[in-house]
């Protein structure tokens, strides 16, 4: 090397592997002030996997989000995509996220969003495969801010496409989008799940969660409650509803029943919330004139009701 001449700076090298989790989070700890949004969080999702992240709201499922695309630093724990920090999956086009507002001009038209984003990228999908994608190829003309709100989030599903991601983040995806939408939506994202792209999302839609999702988080004051699948998710509500056509029930002989939790009345028909099916059943069919009986377990709703309720 030549006297009084500079060494060349290191190049900053980023290994990410495929063999690595896609997600994985250990202690994420934020707080905001004297609120501890999360709490000693950790996730860890292998590539492949459709995970739904639910809870209610203030759960801490968006600041954990925002922690794990590298939008928000955490206060303690880590955060590593693939094997790499945020940034590192961010800027590889590893990571994509459908958020729930923002990040468009309503000028463009739907068209030119969708070619001025796919600048930022080094190698992506071309734009009329990720418009057909999305759904939204016969509104390429469109402006944007005469899109209803459903065709936004499209549009938004459209750009995260673009780098062809191995790993999707939704927040709230179908927000805004009619039946339809909603079905195609899922059925594009359950497609390219079987491609090999791990999806994590978050939804107020329990029945979006209940059929498209593998697995199931839920989270109360930042902290997982469960994990699971949707079947053992479910397992965790005890308890079986004893459902009859009985008109003028006796709604305190039936509270009274061993196991009876709850009992609800609607119309001619009864509901009886119970962890002793058998003795309800029994009932009904040999002390009352209650027909139509019937036993179902608890749905994916009495579960997050039960498991992240306050009290």
């Amino acid at each position: 090397m030549r006297s009084g001449a500079r060494a060349a700076a290191p190049r900053t090298i980023i290994v990410m592997t495929d063999t690595a989790p896609a997600v994985d989070l250990a202690g994420l700890t934020k707080t905001f002030g004297p609120v501890t949004a999360v709490d000693g969080l950790s996730l860890r999702i292998e590539p492949g996997e459709v995970v739904a992240f639910l809870g209610p709201n203030g759960a801490g499922k968006t600041t954990t989000v925002d922690m794990l695309l590298g939008l928000a630093r955490p206060d303690a724990g880590t955060v590593r995509l693939f094997g790499g920090t945020p940034a590192d999956a961010v800027r590889l086009g590893r990571v994509a996220a459908v958020m729930q507002t923002g990040g468009l001009l309503k000028d463009l038209t739907v068209a030119e969003t969708v070619r001025m984003t796919a600048h930022f990228y080094g190698h992506t999908r071309p734009v009329a495969q990720v418009l057909d994608r999305a759904g939204i190829a016969d509104l390429a003309d469109r402006p944007v801010g005469k899109c209803s709100g459903g065709q936004q989030q499209r549009l938004r599903f459209a750009l995260a496409l673009l780098p062809d991601p191995d790993l999707m983040v939704l927040d709230e995806p179908t927000t805004g989008m009619d039946v339809e939408g909603r079905r195609d939506f899922w059925q594009a994202i359950r497609a390219d799940a079987r491609g090999g792209r791990t999806v994590l999302f978050a939804t107020h839609y329990l029945d979006e969660a209940d059929a498209y999702a593998d697995r199931i988080v839920l989270v109360r004051q930042g902290r997982v409650v469960a994990d699971g699948t949707t079947a053992e998710i479910k397992n965790l509500a005890a308890g079986r509803v004893v459902r009859a056509t009985l008109p003028g029930a006796d709604q305190s002989a039936l509270a009274a029943l061993p196991g009876v939790r709850t009992v609800e009345v609607r119309g001619d028909a009864v509901l009886v919330h119970t962890e002793d099916s058998d003795t309800v059943a029994r009932h009904l069919l040999t002390r009352t004139a209650a027909r139509d009986v019937e036993i179902t377990s608890r749905n994916l709703e009495d579960a997050f009701l039960a498991l992240t309720a306050d009290a």
